[in-house]
């Protein structure tokens, strides 16, 4: 069942969504713990756990004389979620990689893979079946098959509206990389299909350089830019789903194009090279062209290669140019650069702090470079796919529910 569905859901009781939201941040609690954080009086709090209980999600533990925490008085009954009583799927569906994580109901990995994908193949039936086909290896990997999973979210490169849609593209790309991937997907009780970028947001917020922030941009900086935008607390998305679409660096003059950093760098490097640019003795003079990439430059910059330097100052000029367009149409207080290119982006991000007050009127955002390397954005879709089965599980019929959360 789809979390989209209206028909085939049924509304549960406040009481039940605050006392589940209160065990799914907690660990081992006690009744009056629960009436403490949610203002319920304890026959309302008794009634719930007990309800909570009977569908599987929560458990009962032996209470403190059993555990041997008992001093003096009724021992309390205890209780925490049952965060193996399901899992949940995300998915970086990207244009050329599948990576696949199945996650307990905390987040806790049980099992994560890595496909590589031919792009000269990726019609929608093949990438369907590519899709299916990784989800259900690492339900295998981990023990476990589709009867065990609660939610499943995918990311993938293109906009996607608040339904999991892609709109029409001029070359149908974006309905390549998402075709129809809810109703593919419509197995699972609940399905979120997001754009990667976006769940790389979803990411920085939840364990990355944005924690504790509200207002923040993630900017997915790969083989192309994209981004995901956060303002008070809320991911923006947009009628479409094209908010942060990248398109629109066709039309800044300084950007030109959506292509990403370590994308740029490696057509400055092979161009210098065509024109014959790069110095005689140089390590990169003469090179294959395999080996005249962005990384190669960025690595040879920081043993203090002069003319690698020039190239780094060229893309912290490009970054500063970027990161000041959402700065001024969003004003975050940070800008994430995020995908794997980050990790070598020191150099570049050093030039960017510098030129980007210049860039704007307003305060400058501070800007950062993402932890989470590669895995951005599969992290961004366990984390999505954890939400929308904490505020959708008690939504679903008992008859959609897992096997393992069936009273």
């Amino acid at each position: 069942m789809q979390i989209f569905s209206d028909a085939r859901t049924v509304t549960p009781r406040a009481s039940l969504d605050a006392v589940l939201g209160f065990a799914w941040d907690a660990g081992v609690f006690v009744s009056d713990h629960v009436m403490a954080a949610t203002g319920l009086t304890r026959t309302t709090t008794i009634a719930a756990l007990n309800e909570l209980i009977g569908t599987g999600l929560l458990h009962e533990l032996p209470n403190a004389r059993v555990a041997g925490d008992y001093r003096m008085g009724r021992p309390s009954r205890r209780f925490e979620l049952r965060s193996d009583s399901a899992v949940v799927v995300g998915v970086d569906a990207g244009r050329a990689h599948l990576t696949t994580s199945v996650a307990d109901l905390r987040g806790d990995t049980l099992a994560t893979t890595t496909v590589e994908l031919d792009v000269s193949h990726d019609s929608p039936g093949e990438r369907r079946a590519a899709v299916l086909a990784a989800i259900d290896a690492t339900l295998r990997a981990a023990g476990l098959d589709r009867d065990d999973v609660l939610a499943v979210c995918v990311g993938v490169p293109a906009p996607v509206d608040a339904r999991g849609r892609s709109p029409e593209h001029r070359d149908a790309f974006w309905r390549r990389m998402n075709p129809d991937l809810t109703g593919l997907l419509d197995w699972a009780p609940i399905v979120r299909v997001e754009n990667d970028a976006s769940l790389a947001a979803v990411a920085e917020g939840a364990v990355g350089a944005a924690a504790g922030c509200d207002d923040y941009v993630v900017l997915l900086a790969g083989e192309r830019f994209g981004a995901g935008v956060v303002l008070g607390g809320n991911l923006l998305r947009g009628v479409h789903g094209g908010v942060g679409e990248t398109v629109a660096f066709d039309h800044i003059v300084g950007v030109g194009t959506a292509d990403g950093l370590g994308t740029r760098l490696t057509q400055w490097v092979r161009a210098a090279a065509a024109a014959g640019e790069i110095p005689v003795g140089h390590p990169l003079a003469g090179a294959s062209a395999d080996r005249l990439t962005g990384r190669a430059v960025m690595q040879l910059a920081r043993t203090g290669d002069a003319w690698s330097r020039t190239m780094v100052e060229r893309a912290g000029i490009l970054l500063a140019h970027i990161a000041a367009v959402f700065g001024s149409l969003y004003d975050p207080s940070r800008i994430i650069v995020a995908g794997a290119v980050a990790e070598g982006l020191d150099e570049v991000l050093e030039v960017a702090r510098v030129r980007l007050p210049d860039e704007l009127d307003l305060p400058a955002p501070e800007l950062l470079a993402s932890s989470l390397g590669s895995a951005s954005v599969v992290t961004g879709a366990v984390s999505a796919a954890i939400e929308a089965a904490r505020t959708g599980v008690l939504h679903l019929p008992r008859v959609s529910a897992p096997r393992r959360i069936r009273p």
